[in-house]
This record gives structure tokens, sequence and C-alpha cells, in this order.
């Protein structure tokens, strides 16, 4: 198969939607495996491991002559607050209250501040004012390990507050989100998978899809739908437009998961478990029905 996605990426992919549910470490031999099935050789997934070794995303550990790769906590920190994004049905509901962030980070730490922007775009801040930020969503515990981690509580204040004026909360959206850019990507994502979804079913149904194939096609629709994470800030039912199709498109992603997922479990495991013998599945992880994507529909009974 062509390689698409750089191999940093599908790593992250794999660690998110399966690793993770296996003890959280893999035989890199194993993961080399696994990867060749998207076109990663051996030598881009050593390079792009050692990398996220030094980036503090991966830890390594030898046992014998083999190398064993996992999350660090940093990592799975990072993973969970994926997860609680990317398996979610519906947009949230809305208690009326806005947060604010404001920061004034000295010009010796700018470092810091860039890195803040980025984490703060990619919790579903929107950007109001310079260095005043803002979001409906109840981030509390974000914000403050953010704030802990930069080591920022002399330059941050952050607010709970409810918005009287003068431009409606309409408006305040469209001024910190571009939600008719997010709509289109939205609906390019439906018209993409839409198809492909009906004629994977049939297949598999048929019994005219193998496992291999049905492992690269939901590690690739994972990865494909994860990128919603960076653009999509997430707001609550009330303050989206009337055509939102961002609740359309999670229950297609949540639909054609489900239907790869026993095949591509099956593929998973047999390599898996090959160079991690000892390794066993995590008892709560049911990979038909994520327990986020159960809770929400049973949120909505």
């Amino acid at each position: 198969m062509e390689k698409t996605f750089n191999t940093r990426s599908m790593i992250f992919t794999l660690y998110g939607d399966y690793i993770r549910h296996y003890g959280n470490v893999i035989w890199i031999g194993s993961l080399i495996r696994l990867l060749q099935e998207f076109g990663h050789n051996e030598q881009s997934v050593r390079a792009a491991i050692s990398r996220m070794s030094k980036q503090g995303w991966l830890q390594s550990e030898k046992k014998g002559n083999k190398s064993y790769y996992s999350l660090t906590e940093r990592g799975r920190k990072r993973m969970d607050e994926a997860a609680e994004r990317i398996y979610k049905i519906e947009s949230p509901s809305w208690d009326g209250e806005w947060r604010i962030l404001v920061y004034t980070i000295p010009e010796e730490k700018r470092h810091i501040r860039d890195e803040l922007r980025k984490e703060l775009v990619w919790s579903g801040f929107g950007l109001l004012s310079n260095s005043c930020w803002i979001t409906p969503n109840p981030l509390d515990e974000q914000i403050n390990n953010l704030i802990q981690k930069y080591e920022i509580e002399d330059y941050v204040n952050y607010f709970r507050a409810s918005h009287e004026g003068m431009k409606d909360h309409q408006s305040l959206v469209e001024n910190c989100w571009d939600l008719d850019e997010i709509n289109e990507l939205y609906s390019q994502f439906i018209q993409d998978y839409s198809q492909k979804y009906i004629i994977d079913k049939s297949k598999i149904e048929k019994g005219d899809m193998t496992d291999g194939s049905c492992f690269v096609e939901r590690t690739m629709l994972v990865h494909q739908y994860r990128k919603f994470l960076f653009v999509d800030p997430g707001l609550p039912q009330e303050l989206l437009p009337k055509n939102w199709l961002g609740d359309s498109a999670a229950a297609l992603f949540a639909d054609y998961y489900k239907t790869l997922a026993k095949p591509a479990n099956r593929f998973f495991e047999s390599v898996f478990e090959q160079g991690n013998p000892d390794v066993q599945k995590d008892n709560g992880y049911d990979f038909l029905n994520h327990p986020l994507i159960h809770n929400q529909s049973t949120d909505k009974s």
C-alpha cells in the first residue's frame, strides 16, 4: 500500500486506538510489522520511534535482546484527552457560562507563549482578542494542568462569566471560530466516507475483505477523523449553526468504526501476540462498543 501519512502520526494513531488497551507496550518488531501494512519501512519506523522518545512521548525497555516501547505519562494523558473527544457522538449541552483565560507572558518566555497557544487551540479555545481566550466548555481541569505544566501561575487569570453584550452569542462564536470552514471539512468527510462505508460493510458481510484490509481501513479512518481534534472546538449544540454537520460526521465515524472493529482487532492481535505473548488485553476494553461511544448513547436515552 502507498504510504499516505507520516510514520510518527501513524504510530500515535496505533497507540491511541490499539496499543494503550494492551498493556500500553509493544515490541518494536510488532510495530514495524503493523506499519508495513501502510507502506512504512523498518528504517522510518525506528527513526520515528527515536524522535518520539526524545520528545517525551515514548519510553523504552529492554527484555533480552528485544526493545519494547510504551507511552510515557505525558503520552497517556494526551491519548486520554483525545479519546474523550474523538469518540463523542454529539456535541455537549451548555451551562450558559463562558470560561475566559487572559495571560501576559513576558517576551523572554515567548517559547512558552507559542506552545500555550497551540495547546489552547487544541483544547477548543477561541481567540477573542490579544492574549484573551474563551470557551463555553468546562475545561477547568485542562487549564489548571496547562498552568502547572508551563509554570505560568504568575502570568495568568482565569474567569467564569456570563456574556452580557454587546453582541449576541452567535456573533461571539463567529468572531472566535470559523465554523463555516470547519463545517465544509465535515461535509467533505461525509462525502468521502459514506460510500466507502457502504461498500466495505457489504464486503465484510460477504467475506470479501481481509482482516488486514479492515485493520488498515479502521486505522486510516481514525487517523483521518482525528484531524478534527485540531480544528473543531467542540462547541455546545446551543452555539452551533442549524446546518452543522459535526454530529452527522461523528455518527458516520462511529458506525464505520464498529463495522471494521472485529476483523481489524483480530488482525492486530495476530501480529501483537507473536511479539508480546505475556501482555494481556485490558478487561474493560470492548473494541465493538468503545466505552466513550457507549456513554454518549446512554446519556441520550
